[in-house]
């Protein structure tokens, strides 16, 4: 399956990367094209991508295109490309963030399979969460294969249009949050003696062991808290200051924001 980038960003290359690492596609059967060549050129030329002479070249040459280019720029894009879309029956998946179903098919055309598809970056490391929607045209031949390709480098999810905005929230820009829990907890422990480094390393391993055990337990989260705090230790004094400070409210703000801003 040769597939075509339209956007070469920050997305499109964790996606990019995550497949490659996956075997899922060939780098030669990767075409690629955005709007300013210097910016993607040495990452396309480092990972044996095709980059293409334009969109069209790109619609062309794929069988599944991926359109990655900023929301505003939907019908700039593909209004020139409607017709090569028709033609072809050509699968379009969209990682355009508040670009709804409706709005796409409104310009490329109701009959054009079209799939919502919203990766997160860690998609990179194969270990990513990608919601997923599709148009009526999309059901039979289009959604399997982005439930495929996108299962290649993590999890996929059915999700219904109204709930991206959420998700958005939760999976593509909580990770930002949780980056930064991690360095103010690493700051902190630089505050009682240890290097930068050893305190991220050693926050990032409990980042990461601690969300495998939800993942694997029966338990809540809010249950798991419990059980490592012991009465009168150590941890119930710190998740009382968390509270104290604001911490939950604050996690809330974030997400209501975020929501609000991609519902703009």
């Amino acid at each position: 399956m040769k597939l075509g980038f339209i956007g070469v960003g920050h997305m499109a290359q964790a996606i990019i990367l995550g497949l490659i690492k996956a075997e899922a596609v060939a780098p030669t059967d990767i075409l690629v094209h955005g709007g300013h060549l210097a910016n993607y050129q040495a990452f396309a030329e480092a990972n044996g991508l095709q980059i293409m002479a334009d969109n069209q070249a790109v619609v062309t040459g794929a069988d599944v295109v991926i359109l990655a280019v900023k929301p505003q720029q939907k019908a700039a894009v593909l209004t020139d490309l409607t017709d090569l879309f028709q033609e072809k029956n050509q699968p379009l998946f969209s990682l355009l963030s508040g670009v709804s179903l409706a709005d796409l098919a409104a310009i490329v055309g109701e009959q054009v399979p079209i799939v919502r598809v919203m990766p997160n970056l860690n998609v990179q490391i194969k270990q990513g969460i990608t919601a997923l929607a599709a148009n009526q045209s999309a059901q039979e031949r289009a959604l399997p294969i982005a439930r495929q390709l996108f299962g290649k480098i993590g999890s996929t999810l059915p999700l219904a249009e109204p709930d991206f905005s959420t998700f958005v929230a939760l999976a593509g820009s909580a990770p930002a949050f949780v980056y930064l829990f991690i360095d103010a907890l690493a700051h902190a422990g630089v505050k009682y003696g240890l290097t930068k480094k050893q305190a991220v390393a050693i926050v990032s391993q409990m980042v990461a062991g601690s969300a495998q055990l939800v993942q694997q337990s029966s338990q809540s989260p809010w249950d798991l808290a419990d059980a490592v705090a012991s009465p009168g230790g150590t941890t119930i004094a710190g998740l009382l200051a968390l509270q104290e400070a604001g911490f939950e409210p604050a996690i809330t703000k974030a997400v209501d924001a975020t929501i609000a801003k991609d519902s703009e």
